[in-house]
């Protein structure tokens, strides 16, 4: 799951995608995909690792979307909407600054680099290398012998498995559940640290590989679950040279970044000083781009894309408006169920509430017809099960749970419901009241009642006035069959503590699209992950089929069973309504300074904005 490290997508928006390039970006995928196993065997002196097939790159080779050549020096002031409150982004407590860790990686460095051109291939970054073995029970890291941290101390093997017990025991739930299936950390000497792990799943070397490496000697582990606002140590190019609690913060470049001549980070990090400046809402946080306070803009409101972006600046050349393409699965973003709450305990009440969104009336009204309809949790790619019958093997990975699939959906038939764009469709509002009856809710009075006289009223709670609009509109077709919905509007930090205590009815939220999906499945729809604080599991989803569809997709051996595995998986996601599905945008809008410059190669998974420079030439 890639998000944009520069701006904090709100949960409306989506992972953005180029339509015109779509089949060029899902043949590259297929293609990674399918390569044979290869390059797996054991051995010494692995530069990378790939979680299907080998890594496109030989070693000493730059990232292909990096451009090495571009001047260094200037600087870069990105806007970001909400609050910060902690420099340390690897615990649940606070909202962390932007920039700090991986991707983007300004400060702490993990073992290894994702590219964001393959689906999931890692790069030697603090490692130099790694030995894997055939059966993918264990893993070996050798680190690169002059990898600093920015006070000057050696990264050491030692601050490896201090980082992962660390993490293991009060990081985020991603860190806890990963990393409990390593079984044994072993250092074998200063620069060489041996992971083993439990069963044989193909990617999670490669997310111990992704580990982010903290410094013993200056991290608290007493503390480390507390907020900080102290700049902390790690062993990226910049240091944090200036902190404004929730108004911004500062990178400076580390003139003696032990990595500048190591190839993976050329092309890389460029500006001289990076710096975040937070906005309390999205109104002024454009403002702010407007005038030149803000140097680059990802856009989420279709509204402002379409009608705002008129100002002097761009009709004078000064800041450059653009879509670019993004090539993945499109995720999916949806109002979403508490199902741990009793009043969506019922699958039969979330398919009803979702027959009353008439999408295409939203999207032309208020979204300028730029959305398209969601109709999977990996939709527009390969991955999707969308209109596509189940093949055999899908349906003997889930013989064993005859209940979990909808015919429907089995057979490919499903989609989304599709009121006739008016706003005001009476069949649906029809199908969805017979659907609400057989589930013990009928309508009297203007209110939809219960048989104990409960009336069918909940909360959707929003952070952004853009959730807000979308959520109103949804409330006032429910107010058509007798339901009242409430929209509350929450400020950033009330809002995400709220989440990760599962404290609500319904949310809006997008999980992003992720072209080799794996273990964060587990983190967002697992049994175990819709009891643990913290985890994306927010629909509360606790269903043995999900589980072992992720199990089968975490231990194919073959493309083609793990496509059938997540084919699979996405049936039964659909099948248990813990949404209602809502759209997602094929480009990635982005305006941002002329002086600010990106390549012009584009890696698969999107912009990358560790590779911007700063051009002042006229």
């Amino acid at each position: 799951m890639l998000m944009i490290p520069t701006i904090r997508l709100r949960p409306a928006s989506a992972a953005h995608r180029f339509a015109g390039m779509l089949a060029f970006g899902l043949m590259l995928w297929i293609l990674a995909l399918c390569t044979a196993v290869r390059g797996q065997e054991t051995g010494a002196g692995r530069h990378g690792l790939a979680l299907h097939g080998a890594p496109l790159l030989a070693a000493n080779q730059p990232l292909p979307y990096a451009q090495s050549d571009a001047p260094a020096g200037g600087r870069i002031v990105f806007g970001a909407q909400g609050v910060f409150d902690t420099l340390n982004p690897f615990v649940i407590r606070g909202i962390a600054a932007q920039g700090l860790a991986p991707p983007m990686g300004l400060v702490f460095q993990s073992l290894m680099i994702r590219s964001a051109d393959e689906p999931f291939s890692v790069y030697g970054g603090l490692a130099k290398s790694v030995d894997l073995a055939d059966d993918f029970s264990s893993m070996t890291v050798h680190l690169e012998p002059n990898a600093r941290f920015s006070d000057g101390k050696q990264v050491r093997a030692e601050d490896v498995a201090f980082s992962f017990a660390l993490l293991k025991e009060k990081g985020r739930p991603t860190f806890r559940g990963y990393y409990s299936k390593v079984t044994a950390v072993t250092v074998l000497d200063p620069l060489t640290i041996r992971f083993r792990f439990e069963g044989h799943d193909r990617e999670l070397p490669l997310i111990i590989a992704l580990m982010p490496v903290l410094p013993e000697h200056a991290t608290q582990a007493a503390r480390f679950e507390e907020t900080s606002l102290v700049p902390p140590v790690g062993s990226g190019p910049y240091r944090v040279a200036e902190v404004k609690a929730g108004e911004s913060i500062r990178y400076e470049k580390n003139p003696d970044f032990w990595g500048k001549d190591k190839p993976i980070y050329r092309g890389l990090y460029h500006p001289q000083t990076i710096r975040f400046d937070y906005f309390r809402d999205s109104n002024t946080l454009f403002e702010a781009f407007k005038g030149g306070l803000v140097d680059v803009r990802i856009e989420d409101n279709p509204g402002r894309w379409a009608l705002d972006y008129d100002f002097p600046a761009l009709k004078e050349g000064r800041v450059v408006r653009e879509t670019l393409p993004v090539s993945i699965p499109k995720g999916m973003t949806g109002f979403v169920f508490n199902t741990r709450k009793p009043l969506f305990a019922d699958l039969r009440i979330r398919e009803a509430l979702g027959m009353m969104l008439d999408f295409e009336w939203i999207n032309r009204s208020l979204f300028f017809g730029l959305y398209k309809r969601s109709n999977s949790y990996f939709s527009g790619s390969a991955l999707s099960a969308a209109g596509v019958p189940a093949s055999d093997g899908e349906r003997a990975l889930l013989a064993r749970y005859p209940d979990a699939v909808r015919p429907d959906i089995l057979e490919g038939r499903w989609q989304p419901p599709q009121p006739d764009g008016t706003g005001r469709d009476r069949k649906a509002a029809s199908a969805a009241l017979a659907l609400l009856a057989r589930a013990g809710w009928s309508l009297r009075d203007g209110q939809l009642i219960n048989q104990a006289n409960d009336v069918f009223a909940f909360e959707l709670l929003v952070n952004s006035r853009l959730q807000e609009k979308l959520a109103l509109n949804y409330a006032q077709s429910l107010a058509r069959i007798g339901i009242t919905l409430k929209v509350r509007l929450i400020d950033e930090i009330q809002y995400w503590r709220r989440l990760s205590a599962f404290d609500f009815d319904m949310i809006q939220f997008t999980w992003a699209g992720s072209p080799a999906p794996g273990n964060e499945q587990y983190h967002r729809w697992g049994s175990k992950a819709a009891g643990r604080e913290g985890s994306l599991n927010y629909a509360g989803a606790r269903n043995p089929a999900i589980d072992a569809m992720i199990e089968a997709l975490l231990a194919a051996q073959t493309p083609e069973a793990y496509l059938t595995a997540i084919h699979a998986l996405d049936r039964v996601l659909l099948s248990g309504f813990y949404v209602v599905p809502l759209f997602y945008a094929p480009d990635l809008w982005m305006a941002r300074k002329s002086s600010v410059k990106h390549p012009a190669r584009l890696p698969l998974l999107g912009t990358a904005p560790e590779t911007f420079w700063v051009d002042d030439a006229p």
